[in-house]
This record gives C-alpha cells, structure tokens and sequence, in this order.
C-alpha cells in the first residue's frame, strides 16, 4: 500500500479510489467561484470570512465561534486578529486585534487558554468567553533561537498536558559552507542539536526554555505543518524538503529533476523517531531514501538513516499547515483524514510554480492512510501560470478545523484572506 501511494503522490491525484469512501474532490474541470476565488470539493460551500486583515498564518477557533489568527507581520502594531460571525452568514461582522507589538506564527487553543508563539517564545493568555484576549501574556516556553530561516514556531498539543513545537533547521541541508555549490555536509550534522525536530514541553509550566523540553523527534528540516491526531494518539508531520540541487550538484541533477525533487514528506512521528535529515531525502520513483548529495550520493545511492513518509508529496508544494478533524459533524470520511495546507515555494524554477491548494488524506481511525490523496481545495494561485510565488493570488498558509465542522483556510498574500467551507450535503 505504502508503495503504491508513494507511486501515485506525484501524479497531482484529484480522483480517488473506492477505498476513500465516498471522499471527492474538486476537479481540473470544475470552475473556480468567481465570489471566493476557489473551488471546493462537492458538497461544500466556500465564503470569504475575512478580507485584508494582514499576513495570516495558522488559526485556532474556540467553541464559542471565535477565530484567532495569528499574523506573520503586526497589522497596526498587533500580531493576532480574532473575528467572529455574529449573524451566521459565514462572513466575520465583528473584529478585534490582539497581542501588541509580536507577530508569529502558531495559534492554538488548549483548556481554558489560547496560545500564540512568536519566532522566540510561546505565550498563552486565558482564553476569553468571548473577543479578543486582554492583558499581559504569559510566557511558558521563551528565547528559542532565531537564525531567521525557518524561525517559525508552530506547535500543537497532546491529551496529556504537553506542547510539541517545531524548531526549523537553519539550513538547507548541513553544507560545511551554507549555500555553496559542491560543498559537503557536515557529520555529524551540529544543526541538529539545537534545531531541526520537534521539541516537546509542559504546556502549563511557565518560564521554560529549549533546555526544559526533551526532543521529541529529530531529521525534520521544517515542519511547518504539525498537529496531534486525536484519533491515533501520535505526532503527525508534513516537512519542507531541502533545495537548488542542481544549483549545488549540475553534474548529478539536471533542472528538471531539482524542481522535481525531493517530495514533500507526510508522517506519523513517534518519540525518538529521525526523519532522515539532512542525510537523506525521498524520491518518489525510488524504493527506499535516497543518501543526500552532500553525503556522498548520487541521486540513486539510498540511504539508512531516516523513515519512509506515509505519502511523498510533489516536490516544492511546501506544506505549511496540518489538521485533522475533532468532531463528527462532517460526513463520515472526512472525519479522521488529515488536511495539509500547501503554499507553494520559489524552488520549482524555471518550471512553472506548484502546489497553492488544500488537500485531503483519507485515514483510519488507527492513523494509516486509507485510500489516495485528493485535492479538497484550489484556484487560490489564480488563473495564469505562477513562476514565483509573488505572483499568487493567494498562498494557503493556515487549515484549521473548527468544532462545529466550519473549516478554514487562511493566505498571507493580497492583504491577508480567510475563508470558510461549511459541508452543504449533496
């Protein structure tokens, strides 16, 4: 089965076999709604929830109906928005910016509080019945290092009082001189002492630093998509592949094959697992990892270091957020699956840029992968082709699953846009 999904990933599938029990997604032929400037699988409607409200990332929601967003880029000197749709018709009426003078990424709910990381630290303030929070937050993990390049924090939460947080590697892939065409990797890689893998913490504990949490995982370069799955009750991930291979290697890879290559990696990561990087990345067309150039491969030489992904994504789709659902008031299907948000990446060039979409992955309640990919969501990046990402339209960075079912996506680009997909029927 593994092998087979591997296989297919990058055939860009939108159909699905009969193993996905009934889940759809959209199709080539299906026509972008020209309110929204997406289309989504059958069966659900789309609104625009929120329009210009600044560099949006990833989203939490609590059961009162409010959305928190946190912002990449204060908006008028804050770093989080919430909004709420006081009448009902899917567009937030109400608005209200938070957390003064800090901008990141992370955003999630956990008890009675919400949590908001920066590129340093994660705080939380107590979550309010209703609006926005007010008042100083509290800090429970602080002075993470920030090397810039993959600074983001995302983080999610386990049933048992823990914050997982991703720390990006600094790094494309562990070169003794970064960047730098022929230059080897480093062994062992330093990078990964501090950065690189999920780092796990007390989510109620203030005060901590990266010396209180405990690696949970390690060879992850950037997993901007992270979330527990409720379901199985493990870690799962959707990593950033490393770049410019034929930029650093011509003499092993041709242009095509370095926007082509590696795939975007989809996991399940149990404590102490090594994902493979920097030393080895996966090919799709090859059984098995592939050793990392800068480690002494060839482009078809595999590797022992690292784990074979559930799914291998195309190359350069860059996942950037992960949900899965926590209620069943989505058709069944579409409960236990996992949704990946993609905002595409400058390193396919010269090619045509990819990705720009929300997907599907229909699962099992046990966590394995029950039938192929699909696309539930596109026509974000517009109508023409996109050779760099500047050229978007819009770039899904945030999926959120809300309690009720409500799902929605987020982008960055055009002064920042939230949607809403409610499931509709048949």
């Amino acid at each position: 089965m593994k092998a087979t999904l591997l296989a297919l990933a990058l055939m860009g599938a939108s159909a699905v076999s009969h193993a996905n029990q009934g889940v759809t997604g959209v199709t080539d032929e299906q026509a972008v709604d020209s309110a929204t400037g997406i289309k989504v699988a059958p069966g659900f409607r789309a609104t625009v929830f929120a329009d210009g409200i600044g560099r949006a990332r990833h989203m939490a929601a609590s059961g009162s109906g409010w959305v928190y967003v946190a912002l990449a880029r204060e908006q008028d000197g804050y770093g989080a928005v919430a909004l709420f749709d006081s009448d009902g018709d899917g567009v937030a009426d109400e608005r209200q910016a938070f957390a003064a003078g800090v901008a990141g990424t992370g955003m999630g709910i956990n008890g009675n509080y919400l949590y908001f990381a920066t590129d340093e630290a994660v705080m939380r303030w107590p979550l309010p019945e209703a609006g926005a929070p007010t008042g100083e937050a509290e800090v429970i993990v602080a002075d993470f290092p920030n090397e810039r390049q993959h600074s983001a924090k995302p983080f999610t939460f386990d049933d048992a009082g823990h914050i997982y947080v991703n720390i990006g590697a600094p790094s494309n892939a562990c070169m003794e001189k970064m960047r730098t065409k022929g230059s080897p990797g480093m062994e062992p890689c330093p990078i990964l002492e501090q950065f690189g893998g999920v780092w796990r913490f007390d989510a109620d504990k203030p005060g901590q630093t990266q010396a209180d949490g405990i690696r949970y995982a390690t060879g992850i370069r950037n997993a901007m998509a992270i979330d527990w799955n409720p379901h199985a009750d493990t870690l799962y991930i959707a990593q950033h592949g490393r770049d410019q291979l034929h930029s650093f290697f011509p003499d092993l890879y041709d242009e095509t094959q370095s926007a082509e290559l590696p795939a975007e990696e989809f996991h399940r990561v149990e404590e102490g697992a090594d994902i493979g990087w920097p030393y080895s990345y996966v090919d799709a067309s090859i059984k098995g990892r592939v050793k990392m150039p800068e480690y002494g491969g060839d482009g078809e030489m595999l590797s022992d270091r690292g784990q074979e992904p559930l799914i291998a994504f195309p190359a350069h789709w860059a996942p950037n957020d992960l949900s899965f659902p926590r209620t069943e008031a989505l058709p069944e299907g579409w409960r236990t699956g996992a949704f990946i948000a993609f905002h595409g990446s400058w390193n396919r060039a010269p090619k045509p840029q990819a990705g720009y979409r929300v997907v599907y992955v229909p699962m099992e309640a046990d966590g394995n992968v029950s039938g192929d990919w699909i696309t539930f969501a596109d026509g974000f990046a517009g109508e023409r082709p996109i050779m760099s990402p500047r050229d978007a339209t819009h770039r899904p960075t945030g999926v959120l699953v809300a309690d009720d079912g409500a799902i929605y996506f987020s982008s960055l680009m055009s002064g920042g846009r939230i949607w809403k997909v409610v499931y509709a029927g048949e």
